[in-house]
């Protein structure tokens, strides 16, 4: 789709059916590769796996596949170019991509500690505290109006982090300990707050500082940042003396070298799916609406993980899981709202700009 409409072809110059079906691929795309990355990263702390930067490191290490895309693009057409807005000066972007790069190597760590010591279904229904933090930002950062079901949902996704955080842990992992959980639990919490404020600072960055509608702008930022990420990690493992360890880990694991690497592997390409999508999610719709379809994955984790771990469903859980689709569906419904508005203002000033002409 987008090969055919050029490297520059700005998404708001797309028709209806084909924005529907970028918006519905990167969906899948963060729903699916959430999933999986989650569930994949439980099995391998489960198996005997314990470094936690190698477990921050597949987050981002597989920025590779990314370059795919650029395949299909067309080339640059000068005479497009020429006419839009001129480019960001390179420092500003640099500076953009490597900090970003680093507060998600950060981000990524935070997210590792707490999938240590938590559940998939528990830490997957941590992380939907997401979409309150962003919506909290997007507020003072993206000017995103807070109305009163937006309100609502914040609240009660902040009370089903909450009815977790006093949860008794008794549904961790067994090396976790009381104090462990609720290390996990904060770090969690911490992790989802950096994450919603990273996803704000990029619509941002998108708005005031690219201001250029492409999606070759969606993949830079994506692998620049990600490139960025995984040298921090990597330093990271060398310098905390968890590279010496990895070969030993290797060997120790329960279900064998072999699906120790395609855990690894297969981690890594399921982040960086969910990655792009996430980004791309930003930039067609909005941070707030990209960070509620990454809520939505908390209905397939923590059932995928009930089936593939047998983890505990005990009463502030399923709470906890019901607070968090009503918070999503009230996000959802405010957002159609607030599209059906966009679209008669926009077809009246179709209508008027048809009437003077």
């Amino acid at each position: 789709m987008l090969a055919n409409d050029g490297y520059h072809q700005p998404l708001h110059r797309l028709n209806r059916s084909q924005w529907w079906i970028f918006v519905v691929l990167n969906i899948v795309f963060v729903i699916v590769g959430q999933a999986a990355a989650v569930l994949l990263g439980r099995f391998y702390y489960d198996q005997g796996g314990n470094s936690e930067w190698m477990a921050s490191l597949v987050q981002t290490a597989a920025f590779p596949i990314l370059f795919i895309p650029y395949l299909f693009l067309d080339s640059p057409d000068k005479s497009s170019t020429s006419l839009s807005a001129p480019p960001p000066p390179t420092r500003l972007i640099a500076l953009i991509y490597i900090v970003g790069g680093a507060i998600i190597a950060g981000d990524n760590m935070l997210y590792s500690i707490g999938l240590l010591y938590l559940s998939a279904s528990t830490y997957s229904l941590i992380c939907a505290t997401q979409l309150a933090f962003n919506a909290l930002f997007a507020f003072f950062i993206n000017q995103q109006k807070f109305t009163a079901r937006i309100l609502i949902s914040v609240t009660l996704l902040s009370l089903s982090a909450l009815l977790l955080a006093t949860n008794d842990g008794s549904d961790g992992p067994l090396r976790a300990s009381r104090g462990e959980y609720i290390l996990g639990v904060l770090t969690t919490l911490a992790a989802s707050a950096l994450y919603s404020l990273i996803l704000s600072l990029m619509q941002l960055t998108f708005e005031k500082v690219q201001k250029r509608e492409t999606f070759s702008v969606v993949l830079d930022m994506q692998v620049y940042t990600s490139v960025m990420a995984t040298c921090v990690t990597v330093v990271g493992l060398f310098a905390s003396g968890e590279w010496g360890t990895i070969r030993g880990e290797m060997e120790r694991f329960g279900s064998g070298e072999a699906s120790y690497i395609m855990t690894l592997v297969w981690t890594a390409v399921a982040w960086q799916i969910s990655s792009v999508g996430v980004v791309g999610l930003i930039f067609v719709v909005s941070s707030l609406f990209s960070n509620a379809i990454s809520t939505l994955s908390t209905a397939v984790t923590p059932i995928a993980s009930l089936v593939v771990f047998h983890d505990k469903m005990n009463g502030p859980k399923i709470v906890a899981m019901l607070l968090s689709f009503l918070g999503f569906a009230l996000y959802i419904r405010q957002n159609y709202v607030d599209d059906l508005e966009a679209r008669k203002k926009q077809q009246s000033e179709e209508e008027c700009d048809e009437f003077v002409q």
